[in-house]
């Protein structure tokens, strides 16, 4: 909770701060990359600086959670600290690093904003700064605890699967031999290579296998640039790893999680490559004998580019009250739809929870439509590969 003075504080300046946050964040970054260039070297997603992406993430991720200390200053953004933390968790990010990052934060508001940051104003946005991190790091340090404090740990490539052009399925097992720990069906493990010129990134894939197996289970999309730059770690991942390669990979992390009992109903909702961490969910609710109805969605261009669409359909099938509706932009089949998801006409019983995952704009029509369609808001729970810009819930 902010304290009556600073909450005045910020929120007078809050408009003013908005304002400047991309032209901070640029400042920011820029700063820390020149003290620490190995974070951009190992650790940060180098297409996402070059794009922009994860300097929006950060300034969206500031302005929301001060946003929420002044609208609903007895109440903690939980959901919005617990995504972060799962992120930094599989990232292996630490508690000294927040001091890092406070430092070049706040040299670059002062660069920015210059004598308009009084010292009550840094004092007011210093206190909104250290509530974040200090609740981040408590989330952090307990997920740490639950993982045993296991960082990145070597796996071999048993298998390689293509599954479309565009995607491969990697099956891995503990390269010492030791065993593989549980998941929970939706969650994401860190990935990191070593690329050509020595760079060791790191990337966020869903777990697309049921859990309890032995074996770890990521499906990669190679991604094409366009107007961005190309991935990194997924074409090196395509183009060079075969099985008998060793990856480094972390203990699972990730909020979007099942609940709710045996008959509550479920709607599984994806688009692209999305569809990864609804196939363990999927595989999930049919090893548990699930009984309410689930609903399953999948948007996709083309039947060609709809990746673990055999996985996706098996599991289903082997749901009592399970009905899938698959939409593509083109070549639809019998059976299926042509154009983009859209939920008229697709029954959605009274007290579903809904699960989604795909980009934004995805997110975005299908949380509106299922809101009109009585689904509360606090059931739909979403994930974007990416940075998350805090846009979906808007």
């Amino acid at each position: 909770m902010l304290t009556e003075q600073s909450a005045a504080t910020v929120r007078a300046t809050l408009p003013a701060v908005g304002a400047a946050i991309g032209e901070i964040t640029e400042r920011f970054y820029g700063r820390l990359f020149a003290a620490h260039p190995e974070l951009l070297r190992d650790l940060f997603n180098r297409g996402n600086q070059a794009a922009g992406t994860q300097k929006q993430a950060l300034a969206g991720s500031i302005a929301a959670f001060a946003a929420h200390l002044l609208d609903h200053p007895d109440q903690r953004p939980d959901a919005m600290l617990s995504r972060i933390a799962h992120k930094h968790a599989s990232l292996g990010v630490s508690a000294e690093q927040y001091e890092v990052v406070h430092e070049h934060l706040f040299a670059a508001i002062a660069e920015v904003l210059g004598d308009a940051v009084t010292p009550a104003v840094a004092a007011a946005w210093d206190e909104v700064y250290w509530l974040m991190a200090h609740a981040l790091v408590a989330v952090e340090k307990r997920l740490y605890d639950e993982s045993a404090g296991r960082g990145l740990r070597e796996f071999e490539v048993v298998e390689r699967v293509t599954e479309t052009a565009d995607v491969v399925t990697f099956r891995l097992r503990p390269a010492d031999g030791g065993p593989v720990a549980g998941f929970r069906a939706g969650q994401y493990v860190s990935v990191r290579v070593t690329l050509d010129d020595g760079a060791r990134q790191i990337r966020q894939y869903s777990l697309s296998g049921a859990p309890g197996e032995t074996v770890r289970q990521i499906s990669v999309k190679r991604v094409h640039g366009g107007t961005t730059p190309d991935g990194e770690v997924s074409h090196h991942l395509h183009a060079r790893v075969r099985p008998g390669d060793v990856l480094e990979l972390s203990e699972p992390y990730g909020d979007l999680v099942l609940a709710g009992g045996p008959d509550t109903p479920l709607l599984l909702a994806s688009a692209g490559i999305g569809v990864t961490p609804m196939v363990a969910m999927l595989a999930d609710l049919a090893a548990s004998g699930h009984r309410g109805p689930v609903t399953v969605v999948h948007g996709d261009r083309s039947p060609a580019d709809h990746a673990l669409r055999a996985d996706q359909t098996a599991y289903a099938a082997k749901l009592p009250e399970a009905a899938v509706h698959l939409f593509y932009e083109r070549d639809a089949e019998p059976g299926t739809r042509t154009g983009l998801v859209d939920l008229a006409g697709i029954a959605v019983p009274p007290g579903t929870r809904a699960y989604l995952c795909g980009p934004l704009p995805f997110l975005r029509a299908v949380r509106a439509q299922l809101i009109s369609r009585g689904v509360a808001p606090a059931d739909v729970h979403y994930e974007v590969f990416g940075p998350d810009l805090w846009l979906a819930q808007g």
